[in-house]
């Protein structure tokens, strides 16, 4: 008789991110990452199948489960339109009743152990080399960084270069804020002559930019990788090429079928499933059976003050085993869910503002992050100012940090010009 699911629970945890880094996510305005939802579903038989969903950055949050109950996981499992930890639950139900490990439902194994990164979001020269060593520590060779132009970008690779090993491997994510190619080259060149370390530069520029990136492409030798079908898989090989892999995601069916066009163009790419260690438990699943997952797979799981699990996943070499047990084969720490889990995730900040000091001296107030981003892609400042720095300014009471919080809530507040 086939399995049918009899019950479904969702509930929330606000799990904090780790001390070291906690200030740096809420000045980047992602520490609404550490609202976490888990799905419980219970299959008849009591086998117990569990889901994660990060609910301020994942694919497809969770809704209406209730169509699930009464049929059977292995009918469901592959709806994208589920959400992240109901599909997770369903493919974790599935081959705990089949009695298989998870990538045993997806396909050959192509890999028992599968590259994975260190990764951390932008932050200071200084807290990166701490990061930097942190990987070291705990058995990576390669960490992804965000090189933002309100950082020293150089400064941040010559420290990160400085403090590990000859074999270390750094990625560089810029979210496209060289802007276009002329900006890109001479800066893209300079890292690339003066770091060895760098191996791939993601989304220097815009996507999209089909001609742009098809230039930047033939003008430096570092890798180039581009999520998947911002430009056309035809498209960018009709033009002789716009990257050298892709960054892919999303659900099950999609980072397959992905996965398979990845393969066919002899394409590499960086499974990217940002999430605790239930996340990386799948994405290890999913590495295990694509052939060309051959970059590191991109989580954030070591950046929490608890994984999930009542072990932690080792990495020996830059590698994670692929779990050999039923379903995700892993096992949640029940406890730690308990005492993670909310009613309701509390985000509040205090008041704030986000202070870039260029290196001449010119001060760049802003109302939060997203105000940033879209004044530094607007290209209103250089890219490649090194020496410049950002921080936190917190509320202090005065009169004066009220105005100018005011001010900066309308526009950036400029001061030094």
């Amino acid at each position: 008789m086939t399995a049918k699911i009899t019950g479904i629970e969702r509930f929330t945890l606000q799990v904090p991110f780790v001390d070291r880094i906690r200030p740096e996510m809420e000045r980047a305005g992602i520490h609404t990452w550490s609202e976490l939802e888990i799905t419980r579903v219970e299959v008849d038989g009591g086998i117990i199948g569990w889901g994660e969903t990060i609910q301020n950055y994942t694919w497809g949050r969770v809704k209406d489960e209730e169509r699930v109950l009464g049929r059977s996981p292995f009918e469901l499992m592959w709806d994208d339109s589920l959400g992240a930890g109901l599909q997770m639950a369903l493919f974790d139900a599935a081959g705990k009743v089949a009695g298989v490990p998870l990538y045993r439902l997806l396909g050959d194994k192509h890999r028992e152990w599968c590259a994975i990164s260190f990764w951390d979001h932008d932050m200071s020269p200084e807290k990166y080399e701490v990061e930097a060593r942190t990987a070291v520590g705990l058995g990576y060779t390669s960490i992804k960084i965000k090189t933002r132009p309100w950082w020293d970008v150089r400064e941040t690779v010559r420290r990160i270069s400085e403090v590990t090993p000859d074999h270390f491997h750094i990625d560089a994510d810029w979210n496209a804020f060289l802007n276009n190619a002329s900006s890109a080259i001479p800066l893209l060149r300079e890292l690339e002559r003066d770091y060895p370390k760098i191996k791939i530069f993601e989304d220097p520029i815009p996507r999209n930019d089909a001609s742009g990136n098809h230039y930047l492409r033939s003008q430096i030798e570092t890798a180039i990788a581009h999520h998947y079908g911002s430009i056309g898989a035809r498209e960018g090989l009709e033009m002789g090429g716009v990257c050298d892999g892709w960054v892919i995601g999303g659900g099950v069916s999609q980072i397959m079928s992905q996965g398979a066009t990845a393969a066919a163009m002899n394409m590499p790419f960086f499974l990217q499933m940002v999430g605790a260690a239930p996340t990386t438990a799948l994405s290890l699943h999913l590495s295990a059976v694509l052939s060309h997952s051959q970059w590191p797979t991109i989580t954030c799981h070591e950046l929490y003050e608890h994984s999930l699990l009542k072990e932690r996943m080792p990495v020996v070499d830059g590698h994670a085993k692929v779990p050999e047990n039923p379903g995700l084969g892993i096992e949640l720490d029940e406890e730690a869910l308990e005492r993670y889990r909310v009613t309701t995730a509390d985000h509040s900040l205090p008041k704030h503002l986000v202070e870039v000091t260029r290196p001449g001296g010119t001060k760049i107030y802003f109302e939060n992050t997203a105000q940033k981003w879209i004044y530094f892609h607007g290209g209103n400042r250089p890219v490649d100012d090194w020496g410049s720095r950002t921080q936190l300014i917190k509320d202090d009471g005065s009169p004066e940090f009220a105005e100018l919080l005011g001010r900066a809530a309308q526009h950036p507040v400029i001061v030094g010009i």
